[in-house]
């Protein structure tokens, strides 16, 4: 039997000799929800001054973060942190657009501040929005993290190197799944349990596109998968609830499944009593 002394000092070492470490997965959550909490603020008591030292803060934990990652960065530290920082009114601005896209469509919601507060298919686009600003500068491995908490937290699996248009709006959320190289238009509506992936997985594809287009306008209803790289659902389709396609369709199409509905008479209920599911 191995001496456990032995294997703590072995794996501290090994650990230790590490060139790249990751990033700390509770701070990792914490500059997460701190940077949706500074953009929606829910605090009427907070004060500029304050504001700004919570903006600093963000500042300094995504600086800590990278820090973690220093080897694998085509910039430094300081340069990527900047860049983010400077887009955020352009993720604000479709956030807001999100919002009010939910806000708009949802009959249950009565006003703004419900969606941002109470929705996770808000809060699952939301930090995909800021993870997918960080993979497109060339942030490894955070992002990842980021999608992650989201999906831990909401049921809901978005990676963040998927192409979102604006004004996404998710229901329920539950069970969505988004892969990698989606492309998904503006005003596109997604319900619970939709799947857009790959028709099979095969390491040699990574550099491919694997998952569906899904055009503006489409409305995916719930349970409904859609597969393939070249898969292109065309603008104003409607997408039935579990349908299953691994084709394209054009604009303006209507796809679901026809059920098939038989009525038992009580009086013939002895005659079925064999059944399959």
């Amino acid at each position: 039997m191995p001496n456990l002394e032995s294997f703590i000092e072995e794996l501290f070492n090994k650990h230790r000799s590490i060139d790249d470490f990751l990033p700390d997965i509770g701070e990792t959550r914490r500059f997460t929800e701190n940077l949706i909490q500074l953009l929606f603020p829910n605090d009427p008591c907070e004060n500029m001054a304050q504001y700004h030292i919570k903006f600093k803060d963000s500042r300094l934990l995504l600086e800590k973060l990278l820090v973690s990652l220093n080897n694998r960065l085509s910039g430094s530290v300081e340069e990527h942190t900047g860049l983010f920082f400077d887009e955020l009114p352009v993720i604000y601005g479709s956030l807001i657009k999100d919002a009010e896209a939910i806000c708009n469509f949802d009959p249950a919601v009565s006003n703004l501040q419900e969606v941002i507060c109470a929705y996770p298919g808000f809060h699952a686009i939301a930090v995909y929005r800021i993870a997918n600003r960080l993979l497109r500068q060339g942030v490894p491995l955070l992002p990842r993290m980021m999608a992650e908490y989201a999906h831990g937290k909401t049921g809901i699996d978005i990676h963040p190197g998927a192409t979102i248009g604006e004004s996404f709006f998710i229901d329920h959320g539950t069970g969505v799944v988004i892969g990698e190289t989606s492309i998904i238009g503006n005003n596109v509506k997604i319900y619970q349990g939709v799947t857009l992936g790959a028709l099979f997985v095969k390491k040699s594809m990574a550099a491919r596109k694997r998952h569906p287009t899904i055009q503006d306008n489409v409305i995916i209803y719930a349970g409904s998968t859609v597969l393939g790289g070249e898969t292109v659902i065309g603008r104003d389709s409607v997408i039935g609830g579990n349908v299953w396609l691994t084709e394209s369709v054009p604009p303006g199409s209507l796809v679901y499944h026809t059920s098939t509905i038989k009525i038992r008479a009580s009086r013939d209920k002895d005659e079925y009593m064999d059944f399959s599911i």
